[in-house]
């Protein structure tokens, strides 16, 4: 009887070890690899592997791999590069378990991306920054771009699929209706006498970009608040490619892939730079880094070529169109196979950003300020849905809510002030 009970009663620390341990050999080998070729200097890359979500917990762990471009000047890439992370993880409550911090990624990425440039613009400075930030955790790759460097993922299948957008305003149409909807310029740079030279660009100020974190001197019709494509891989992996422009204005996704196929992730990049600067020149910051997905304790195989495809030469995972275009390419789109689709938004509202939508309903804390987490009382918290055009279904009452100068901030972004007001002091 005793053998019995004793083979039907199992310590709860032993299956808790299980559990971590079975969590842990289904979880991928990340391996990375990162080239540049400098030419401002502008150019900034952030690489972390094995951070814990937990402390003390080696088994929760996730990457972040992130590329700044800066523009008239490295500031806003700087400070970026030191302090969106910790931005993000601040608008995730610690108390979530895996799956609910997965799900709570793409507005915790959101917040802390208009935290960031909130922050940095009260410095006042000029410069402004691209970002495309990725985070790994398990097969889960979770991406939130601002600006013209790109993000691309091939399959271990074969697929190639775009996790980023394009917010050039000279390929997005979408963007330039948003910027002289809330009162700004989209035109060329004219040369005087009529004559117009160059991309579309924002006036003021010029940016040929719709979205970027500081650019301060170009108001906030240039908004910080990031495109998000979470997406889960199948446990084949695949290879991720984050690029500023310098390459993929050289460069297309397939060429990009071919030319390093079979090669080990750091000779990827350092070959995807070679190949851009053959092509074009060093004519700009270059920058590449490689992330290979893969299935642990098996060896890093070269992936296979790229099945063979006809016009529709890229491909998306989704059936639907997203409200934002991705880049300047006309591509198919298809629904998942192996690849599946977790969350994909791209809209340059804030408030429709840190709507209750989301997977995850109660993650903001009733008395914080959802963008900066700062501890507003009773009564001075600004909900998301105050002023809201659809009264039957939101209340002024129900959360997320916003301190009073992220309140103003979200204003300015949606066109519903000055965006000149906050800084009048300040310019000349």
């Amino acid at each position: 009887m005793s053998t019995r009970s004793e083979h039907q009663t199992v310590p709860l620390s032993v299956l808790l070890k299980r559990e971590l341990a079975n969590e842990k050999i289904e979880r991928p080998e990340i391996v990375n690899g990162q080239a540049s070729q400098s030419k401002k200097g502008e150019d900034f890359t952030l690489l972390k592997t094995e951070c814990q979500r937990m402390v003390g917990d080696d088994v929760s762990t996730y990457s972040v791999f992130a590329l700044f471009d800066g523009h008239n000047g490295s500031a806003a890439a700087i400070y970026s590069k030191e302090n969106l992370l910790s931005n993000v993880l601040n608008a995730i409550p610690s108390e979530l378990n895996r799956d609910e911090w997965i799900a709570a990624l793409p507005r915790a990425l959101v917040a802390g991306f208009v935290k960031t440039d909130k922050d940095f613009q009260e410095r006042a400075q000029m410069s402004g920054t691209t970002v495309t930030f990725v985070i790994i955790e398990g097969w889960v790759v979770t991406v939130a771009s601002v600006g013209d460097s790109r993000c691309i993922l091939e399959a271990a299948e074969g697929d190639i699929y775009f996790l980023s957008a394009d917010h050039r305003l000279e390929c997005n149409e979408e963007e330039r209706l948003r910027i002289t909807a809330s009162g700004g310029e989209v035109g060329r740079l004219n040369t005087g006498g009529g004559a117009e030279i160059g991309p579309l660009r924002c006036w003021p100020g010029g940016l040929c970009l719709s979205r970027s974190i500081g650019d301060r001197d170009v108001g906030e019709y240039i908004v910080p608040v990031p495109y998000v494509k979470q997406v889960k891989l199948s446990t084949a992996g695949g290879r991720v490619i984050i690029s500023s422009d310098g390459v993929w204005d050289a460069l297309s996704a397939e060429a990009a892939l071919d030319c390093c196929r079979g090669m080990p992730a750091d000779a990827a990049a350092a070959q995807i730079v070679k190949e851009a600067l053959h092509a074009k020149g060093l004519r700009d910051d270059t920058t590449c880094i490689v992330i290979d997905i893969l299935p642990q304790e098996k060896p890093a195989v070269p992936l296979p070529p790229p099945k063979k495809q006809g016009k529709g030469v890229f491909k998306s995972m989704f059936r639907k169109k997203s409200t934002e275009s991705t880049s300047c390419v006309d591509k198919e789109y298809i629904e998942p196979d192996v690849v599946e689709e977790l969350f994909e938004e791209g809209s340059a509202m804030l408030s429709e950003r840190l709507d209750t939508k989301y997977p995850l309903c109660n993650m903001f804390r009733l008395f914080t300020c959802a963008v900066c987490q700062v501890e507003v009382k009773p009564g001075e918290g600004i909900s998301i849905h105050a002023g809201s055009c659809n009264p039957g279904k939101l209340r002024p009452w129900d959360g997320p809510f916003l301190c009073l100068s992220c309140q103003e901030k979200k204003e300015a972004m949606e066109g519903k002030r000055q965006s000149g007001d906050r800084y009048s002091s300040g310019s000349e």
